[in-house]
């Protein structure tokens, strides 16, 4: 039975994380700058509103200290203490260029991905919160980042640019870069789908794997688009299932089931569902002869690139012109190297759940050694639903 915690937040709730343990915490951030911790049975450990009464987006806590909890606010990052809330024990100030929309923490906790409006992402050393690394190649708002884990110097981005990009953080240009739109286009070469032109695959939400070889990220266009990689960092293969009926707001694969690749998305339809992608040929290519494989678009032209970057609303400059040869240079050698396209045949999620209003935000949790998803939308309360024995 869906468990409701209430009574934490006077606004909409934004963001939701987790603490690594068996007795973690858990935190959620809101509209007006509201932080609440919460005990796993969901009474409310601390509240807090941080200064500036900008919206919370994002709230992640450290791998290494279960003790510090990173929020995002505005352009900051406040440093909280979960089990003292009286007030940020540090700030970083101006950590993004603009609103922050997405943190990620590397695996030692000694790493602070930022992802902002401007389409920047930054790198912060952790402790102390100094830039080390500033990442510009989305012409869009970054929407999403992640750490690979097991490699703290691999870092994806997903942005409303629809690129899904993997940084190697020696380096201020990305390994390799993965146009969702053309991926779209390709598919719609094969078969048309009705509106697809209203549903551009804008790049919402990025996950990795605890392997750290399988990427999904949900996207505008209703699906989770999926990627592999392979040795030396490369794309080695990517394909889609379309996973809501609306815009794929959320998905976070799940580390706590019996195998690595369950994945649990929420979207604009109000639906929350459960998929064992462990048969899907993007994940195990076994099951690869059985679908069709395309080879992976290429880069578009500059003319064709161009004016779709005066459409972005926000689009910032295109990247030097001698930055943009490397890259295209990068991208005709993963091109090149053979990465492939697949799409699954039709199967449905293992659990399908009609939530009633828009996802925000999803945190898979294990509560009371129970398996859970932690669901925040448009409304002030958390739900919690408990998953399946599987």
């Amino acid at each position: 039975m869906a468990r409701q915690w209430s009574e934490g937040h006077s606004t909409s709730i934004l963001c939701v994380g987790a603490s690594p343990g068996p007795d973690g915490l858990l935190a959620s951030g809101s509209e007006g700058g509201e932080v609440t911790v919460w005990s796993q049975e969901g009474t409310i450990v601390g509240r807090l509103a941080l200064p500036g009464e900008e919206d919370s987006t994002s709230v992640v806590f450290s791998p290494a200290a279960p003790g510090q909890l990173y929020v995002s606010h505005g352009d900051t990052v406040s440093v909280l203490d979960p089990r003292n809330l009286k007030g940020p024990v540090e700030q970083f100030l101006g950590a993004g260029e603009e609103e922050i929309n997405a943190l990620a923490l590397s695996d030692t906790g000694s790493a602070l991905a930022v992802a902002d409006d401007s389409g920047a992402v930054r790198v912060l050393e952790l402790p102390g919160g100094k830039v080390c690394r500033t990442l510009r190649r989305h012409t869009n708002i970054c929407s999403s980042v992640a750490f690979r884990p097991h490699r703290p110097n691999n870092l994806l981005s997903a942005g409303l640019d629809m690129q899904v990009m993997l940084w190697g953080l020696q380096k201020t240009r990305p390994l390799w870069t993965l146009n969702l739109q053309d991926v779209a286009e390709e598919e719609d070469d094969h078969q048309q789908r009705p509106g697809q032109l209203f549903n551009p695959p804008l790049a919402h939400c990025v996950t990795v794997a605890s392997c750290g070889n399988i990427l999904g990220c949900a996207a505008e266009d209703g699906r989770v688009h999926l990627m592999r990689i392979g040795s030396g960092s490369k794309l080695e293969q990517q394909g889609a299932f379309k996973a809501h009926s609306q815009g794929a707001s959320q998905a976070h694969f799940v580390s706590f089931l019996p195998h690595p690749y369950w994945l649990v998305t929420g979207g604009n339809d109000s639906q929350v569902a459960l998929w064992d992608l462990s048969k899907h040929p993007v994940v195990s290519p076994e099951a690869k002869a059985k679908t069709r494989v395309t080879a992976a678009p290429r880069r578009k032209s500059k003319s064709k690139a161009k004016r779709k970057e005066q459409s972005q609303d926000k689009a910032k400059t295109p990247p030097k012109a001698e930055e943009d040869k490397e890259e295209a240079k990068v991208e005709d050698e993963a091109a090149a190297a053979g990465s492939e396209e697949v799409t699954e045949e039709k199967s449905g999620p293992k659990l399908s759940i009609s939530h009633g209003d828009k996802v925000n935000w999803l945190c898979p949790a294990v509560l009371k050694g129970e398996p859970t998803v932690v669901v925040a939308d448009q409304s002030s309360s958390l739900t919690v639903y408990p998953l399946p024995q599987l």
